[in-house]
């Protein structure tokens, strides 16, 4: 479920346009691989991706670097403005990229006047959790062959959805370097990887898209299982988080 569908669910519509409005208002362009957040630095926005995609990333002292997370457009790249002191990550531009940095200040009275957008808040960081698990196993369990199929249902998941039969296509903006630095592969053994998989399952990276004729085919060699996203739960979690939280209708 992306986080524009629970977004819908949870805020009434006067909250839709404040929350649009400060979305629009703070939005700032960054381009191709600068840094929107550095490690150890003092949080001080709330950072929703508006086009383009973020990456959170961890670099040794060595330059070797780990991507942990990808973040598409709609979605908040992390609650730190709200829960820590540090950050504990860097937060980069995959390419360019279309960010909206809501201050501290701004943050807070989006809040008071938004009451349910801490659940929207919440639930992405619940899903956000849950796609971290599934890039746990993929490191630990999964060949490399797998791995790199796994993210490409994952990516095309999260932007279509899981089709009914047949494939599709979706934007693809990682390098195959970056795809090695989210997969804990060499680049050469990414590129062998990528070419095993167009041969086998025919699938393509082409001018920044990802092309799968048969998702199906593609999800069972990755053993890709897309409950984890969520996809489809946007009712049943709106009406759990009203049970849970209780649900401000102010318009």
């Amino acid at each position: 479920m992306t986080f524009g569908q629970i977004s819908n669910q949870l805020l009434s519509p006067r909250e839709r346009t404040i929350w649009e409005a400060s979305l629009a208002r703070n939005a700032r362009d960054y381009p191709k691989g600068v840094d929107l957040v550095r490690e150890g630095e003092r949080p001080a926005a709330l950072r929703v991706v508006l086009s383009g995609w973020a990456q959170k990333y961890k670099q040794l002292p060595d330059g070797r670097r780990q991507i942990l997370a990808l973040v598409l457009p709609g979605q908040p790249c992390d609650l730190d403005l709200f829960t820590v002191g540090r950050a504990d990550h860097s937060i980069a531009a995959v390419r360019r990229i279309t960010i909206a940095e809501i201050g501290r200040q701004d943050a807070n009275a989006l809040l008071d006047q938004c009451p349910n957008l801490a659940q929207v808040l919440c639930w992405s960081e619940i899903v956000g959790a849950a796609i971290q698990r599934e890039w746990t196993i993929n490191l630990g369990q999964r060949n490399a062959f797998e791995r790199v199929a796994q993210l490409m249902c994952e990516i095309f998941a999260r932007q279509r959805g899981v089709p009914a039969s047949g494939g599709g296509e979706c934007d693809f903006l990682l390098t195959q370097g970056q795809l090695a630095e989210a997969t804990g592969l060499t680049q050469v053994h990414v590129n062998r990887t990528v070419q095993e998989l167009r041969r086998r399952c025919s699938v393509e990276l082409r001018n920044l898209r990802l092309f799968i004729p048969d998702f199906a085919e593609l999800a069972g060699v990755a053993a890709f299982n897309a409950n984890y996203l969520h996809l489809g739960e946007t009712g049943l979690a709106a009406d759990k988080a009203a049970a849970l939280f209780g649900r401000s209708d102010n318009r």
